[in-house]
């Protein structure tokens, strides 16, 4: 047969039309089949073998095609076709094809428009296809006490997940606050800002331990992929991995050279020491979630010093080790001391870097060490340079870890790099949507950066995640007073007493001095410092001094001295132990003020600028200035207070005597600020409009 009468045999007997049926037909199969096998707990192993039927059978459709018609009478060869009857009964087929290849088109394109549209999150971003958030694992074990196997396997498949760069990985922060295989994934997958869900539960019975997972596609709730691994407890170890890699793979990632090492890494081979660790990361999660309960940390380090001794080589246990460790040390922890967790943070570290000093997870701890033990609760001594640089390399390692871009924004936040701050926080969000610490940090940001719009979003949005918290309402509420708007700050200032939370009582004091009902102020105030038991002289100082304003403002002159005289006997000796902490310069400066004793007043103030300038923290220099300003109009030096207000009214910080930064509407309402208003360079900066 001569080529173009083949060709043309082939359109004649309809080949074309039913290769493009059954590649259709073959298609719209291939995906309907992932999507239901899964959900049925078929193996993936079925999915393969219609995948290689449907190859196999092309090329005897095709040939089924060219040797048989459709008749009235059934089908029959095509050389028994009555040749008067061929064209119009190949016409008919031809036509009975193209209605296949139409109808599964349609059905294709049903698919693809449910399927693979972009949806949008609470915020209205487009939300990535290739984006997933792995809810708590469900503990399907009889004993309780294993809960922390799920909680551990949980935490090390996103460990291993956020180091894949194609991949866009909710934090575990987000995703804890929701239970395990809830009803609403759509929602929720909106909430996180993702695409895929993954669940899961870990059943264990004695030494044995069956890990399900099933990858959801939230938008139709269909499966993509399932499996279940039965394992040894001692042989736990590469789960997480081969979980990794399926998620991976069913959302069409493409992995490095150097990821698909990552996913591949053994931390330890002591099965001891890594159920040592797991019960580390379980605790660490519920540490965070609890909202820092130290007791919590406390057991996490425990657990984490029995995997590394079990096992001195396991460097990744040594890494979380020092993260811990440094953790109490910012906040101050004791019993035993603040400097034990601090030597403890430097030694782990110091072992995690004998073993890997380059892998993420020890380039992160060196990070912390550098952000926050040099640094100290202080903010001083922090070598933010070198800290920036190392979580610049850890950002490249581990590209899913909302953890590098919110320490950067904190960075660049305390170098006044607000724009730049604001950005990392952004990126953060991103990963961790749900995190109320992170949120809390991005809206103070904003609030710091008069950025107040912005601000009040982002505590709505926490608003929704947790209704009606007096912290949050009374960050609100502070906003509402920086604008000079009391009517709408008293809107979340419930009813307030003496055993009320620091924030929202703060923000009740503010708003009764800025309404002038400043004997109210001293009756609450008073009653606090009766009965609260404070957690520290620090906290007990500042409660005194603030009385002693209030006390000053409502004309009780002799009661404010006796209080700032008692603040001064708490702060003396807080003072002479911690003479870089310029919180408490900044207090006891207030204190002698008070008491009318001016160069004490200044000197300590000044010490408080000295301590904390603008070149070490962009954040906490310029309040410093605030201080001096107030103690400086406290003592009619008005010229020098003014000219100090006119620079910070345009500068971005973090108040002193406010919680936000001074504002045109503040110095036109607070009382303290009365002995400049017949000046008229202070009456122009009370006429400034809101940046």
């Amino acid at each position: 047969m001569k080529r173009h009468n083949f060709f043309g045999e082939l359109k004649r007997r309809n080949v074309y039309r039913a290769a493009v049926a059954y590649g259709v037909v073959a298609w719209f199969l291939t995906q309907l089949t992932t999507q239901v096998f899964p959900f049925f707990e078929i193996p993936n192993s079925a999915v393969r073998f219609v995948v290689i039927a449907l190859a196999i059978g092309f090329p005897i459709a095709m040939l089924l095609s060219w040797l048989y018609e459709f008749t009235p009478a059934g089908i029959v060869r095509t050389e028994d076709v009555d040749p008067l009857q061929a064209r119009s009964l190949q016409r008919a087929t031809g036509r009975i094809l193209d209605f296949i290849i139409i109808g599964v088109l349609l059905l294709v394109i049903a698919m693809l428009i449910v399927g693979r549209r972009p949806f949008y999150n609470q915020t209205g971003e487009s939300i990535s296809q290739k984006s997933i958030a792995v809810l708590p694992f469900e503990n399907r074990s009889h004993d309780p006490d294993n809960a922390y196997l799920a909680e551990g396997i949980q935490d090390e498949i996103l460990t291993r997940l956020s180091k894949i760069a194609d991949l866009k990985v909710i934090s575990r922060t987000s995703t804890q606050r929701y239970k395990s295989a809830p009803d609403n994934l759509p929602e929720i997958a909106k909430q996180l800002g993702v695409a895929h869900i993954l669940e899961g539960s870990v059943q264990r019975s004695g030494d044995a331990v069956r890990v399900n997972v099933q990858l959801i596609k939230a938008a139709n709730d269909s499966h993509l992929w399932a499996d279940t691994y039965d394992r040894k407890l001692t042989d736990i170890f590469g789960v997480e991995s081969e979980i990794a890699k399926g998620i991976a793979e069913a959302l069409q990632a493409k992995l490095t050279g150097r990821e698909e090492q990552a996913l591949a890494i053994r931390p330890t081979n002591n099965p001891e020491a890594y159920d040592a660790y797991l019960r580390g990361l379980a605790y660490e999660a519920r540490y965070y979630s609890s909202g820092f309960l130290y007791e919590l940390e406390k057991k996490a380090i425990s657990s984490l010093e029995r995997a590394v001794e079990l096992d001195p080589n396991f460097a990744i246990a040594w890494a979380r080790l020092s993260r811990a460790n440094a953790d109490l040390y910012w906040f101050q922890v004791t019993p035993p001391t603040p400097a034990v967790w601090r030597d403890a943070a430097k030694r782990a570290l110091e072992n995690a870097q004998k073993l890997e000093p380059n892998s993420p997870e020890t380039l992160l701890a060196l990070g912390y060490y550098q952000f926050l033990v040099l640094a100290g609760p202080t903010w001083v001594w922090g070598d933010y340079q070198a800290a920036k640089k190392t979580f610049d390399r850890v950002g490249k390692m581990l590209p899913n870890n909302s953890e590098v871009p919110n320490a950067l924004a904190l960075i660049a936040r305390r170098e006044g790099h607000w724009e730049e701050s604001i950005a990392y926080f952004e990126q953060a969000l991103a990963l961790d949507p749900r995190n109320l610490e992170l949120l809390t940090a991005a809206a103070m940001t904003y609030e710091w950066h008069r950025q107040f719009p912005a601000a009040l979003k982002l505590y709505d949005r926490m608003l929704d995640i947790t209704p009606n918290d007096p912290e949050i309402m009374a960050s609100k509420a502070a906003i509402y007073q920086t604008e000079g708007n009391l009517q709408e700050a008293a809107k979340f200032l419930p009813e307030i007493n003496w055993q009320s939370s620091d924030g929202a009582f703060d923000a009740k004091m503010c708003q009764l001095r800025l309404e002038r009902n400043c004997d109210e102020a001293v009756r609450l105030l008073q009653a606090r410092l009766a009965q609260l038991h404070y957690s520290s002289q620090e906290s007990k100082g500042r409660a005194q001094v603030t009385l002693a304003f209030i006390q000053r403002l409502a004309g009780d002159t002799a009661g404010a001295k006796v209080t700032a005289e008692q603040a001064r006997n708490t702060l003396e000796p807080l003072y002479k132990d911690q003479p870089d902490n310029f919180f408490v310069a900044a207090l006891l400066s207030n204190s002698h003020a008070l008491m009318g004793e001016k160069d004490l007043a200044l000197k300590a103030a000044e010490r408080a600028i000295m301590i904390v300038r603008r070149a070490k923290s962009a954040v906490k220099g310029p309040a410093m200035e605030e201080n001096l300003a107030l103690i400086q109009t406290m003592f009619g030096e008005n010229s020098p207070a003014i000219s100090t207000l006119t620079q910070l009214l345009k500068t971005p910080y973090t108040g002193w005597y406010y919680s936000l930064p001074v504002t045109s509407a503040l110095l036109r309402l607070d009382p303290v600020w009365d002995p400049l208003r017949a000046d008229p360079a202070f009456q122009k900066l009370c006429e400034e409009k809101q940046p």
